[in-house]
């Protein structure tokens, strides 16, 4: 009988502290949970107070729409194609490009075929046999063909 109130007291308080251990672990995750909140709360009123701050103000005005103070002058790089191009792309090196070669008129390249047609360069003389396997023609290694 004591044994049966034992593992009886055993069960009640095993079910208890698991329990008490869930709820521990839920305080840990809100706890975490609201340290991140106030994180973000902080950078955001830092952030507030830095658009209170004209000279941010005007800076970002620069930086997003281009605006510019009355006398200065404002430059845009564009590609090759005519569009702006972004803040964050990189422009080349000058010195690294490669000029694309000067396009030859039609009738340049007419002439140089029939040029060609009147002396064709000299080439060499084909094999007279190919020393490739049987198996790559399809034939049977042994010579006996299809």
């Amino acid at each position: 009988m004591l044994v049966l109130v034992l593992g009886l007291l055993a069960v009640s308080y095993a079910s208890s502290m698991r329990a008490f251990l869930d709820q521990r672990a839920r305080i840990g995750d809100l706890k975490s949970a609201i340290a991140e909140r106030q994180a973000d709360i902080d950078r955001l009123e830092r952030e507030k107070r830095r658009w209170q701050d004209p000279e941010f103000v005007q800076g970002q005005a620069r930086k997003r729409f281009g605006y510019l103070e009355p006398g200065e002058t404002g430059y845009q790089v564009i590609d090759v194609d005519g569009e702006p191009l972004e803040p964050s792309s990189e422009l080349s090196d000058p010195d690294q490009v490669v000029p694309e070669p000067t396009p030859t008129a039609w009738w340049e390249t007419a002439w140089a075929s029939v040029e060609l047609a009147g002396d064709p360069p000299r080439e060499r003389t084909p094999a007279a046999r190919l020393d490739a396997p049987a198996e790559d023609l399809g034939g049977d290694p042994a010579g006996g063909g299809r």
